[in-house]
């Protein structure tokens, strides 16, 4: 009995381990972190980017290149589904939590998100893949309010952006270095269609407006009551692109709003980005990456701010560190920049091509582009 037990418990045995023979792993599909070559294991990779509330640019650039990824899958058998959130900030929380493998983000707020700086109460790992549309943005108010210069906003109503989008993290150092704290000043939210009508109706005083140039709630604004477009002081202004590294010259030409007679010297107040987390695997970044410039023209073909992918400005310094699978990519296209000094090219030139194509855009359209 004992030997007839003894082979039966080895049948057992056999039998078990003959029968797990092609047994996988229970679990996701997702990629493997830290730079490994998880992404090419061969499974399906499930992609989710984060994007934006509906109504501003964030939604469709982020699903334009969602649609551009599965349209052109390459070395990797990844399925991207591009996801509505409230913006930048949930954007950079979910990547930290390995809830989103990619997002959109408004540049200045990830720079002070990966310093732990500003409203952030820790340092988030994310790291850049590419830099997109500029969002170019000032400060305008009716001609009769008084307000001639930023300094003016004291003790105003100022309207900073929707409520929860972060605007106060690159509005705040603006008017820091011209001498106006942001407890001087009354802080009012709305979309950039609603400050037009609170500007309108004299509820406000003042707001801060922008996106892609011509700006759609500027036009209605200066269409509907004269405008007096708040001038950066040109030393303050230069200040703030070398302090920060997110802020960019752009120049708006004159003509380009009614009343705008004179060039005007403003901002670029912190690009439209794809980013990720410092985690993800390098090769399917660099995949990512690869697809994303070698099919450029059919993202721009969907919105235009994929106009904005191109060599002037995609690798562009906005604060925050590319991540090396998109470091290798543009290393390798010749488009990665020699030198890490910010760049002296206006912005306006290096898209300017997204101007005209969003000038008939609703103005609900930019407003939460900065989120």
């Amino acid at each position: 009995m004992t030997n007839l037990g003894s082979r039966l418990v080895l049948t057992l045995v056999l039998l078990t381990l003959t029968g797990c023979g092609g047994c996988k792993p229970s679990g996701g599909g997702g990629t493997s972190g830290g730079g490994g070559g998880g992404a090419v294991s061969g499974k399906r990779q499930f992609l989710s980017m984060g994007t934006a509330p509906v109504g501003g640019a964030f939604p469709v650039v982020g699903g334009a290149i969602a649609e551009v990824l599965n349209a052109h899958k390459g070395e990797i058998d990844w399925k991207v589904q591009a996801k509505g959130t409230k913006g930048s900030q949930e954007n950079i929380r979910r990547l930290q939590q390995d809830e989103l493998e990619l997002a959109l983000s408004n540049a200045a707020i990830t720079y002070f998100a990966v310093r732990g700086e500003g409203n952030w109460d820790k340092k988030y790992d994310m790291r850049a893949i590419a830099t997109l549309a500029p969002n170019v943005a000032l400060f305008i108010a009716r001609s009769d309010s008084g307000i001639q210069t930023i300094a003016d906003l004291k003790g105003k109503r100022v309207i900073t952006g929707p409520s929860g989008a972060g605007f106060q993290m690159f509005i705040e150092p603006i008017l820091k270095e011209h001498g106006v704290e942001w407890a001087d000043i009354t802080s009012l939210n709305a979309t950039q269609s609603g400050a037009v009508d609170q500007l309108g109706d004299g509820s406000a005083d003042a707001a801060f407006l922008g996106g892609a140039v011509p700006t759609a709630s500027i036009t209605q604004a200066t269409s509907t009551f004269d405008v007096q477009f708040v001038a950066f002081d040109e030393q303050v202004r230069q200040t703030l692109i070398e302090k920060y590294r997110f802020f960019h010259p752009a120049t708006i030409p004159a003509g380009t709003y009614k009343g705008l007679e004179q060039d005007f010297q403003g901002l670029n107040v912190g690009s439209m980005h794809l980013i990720t987390s410092a985690s993800q695997d390098e090769e399917l970044i660099y995949q990512v990456t690869k697809t994303v410039w070698e099919h450029r023209a059919e993202i721009a073909g969907k919105h235009p701010a994929g106009k904005a992918i191109n060599e002037k400005n995609v690798a562009r310094d906005t604060g925050t560190e590319y991540h090396p699978g998109a470091v290798r990519f543009y290393k390798e296209a010749g488009i990665w920049p020699e030198t890490s000094e910010p760049a002296s090219t206006d912005l306006a030139e290096a898209v300017s091509s997204t101007a005209t194509e969003e000038a008939a855009a609703p103005a609900e359209e930019t407003a939460t582009e900065s989120e």
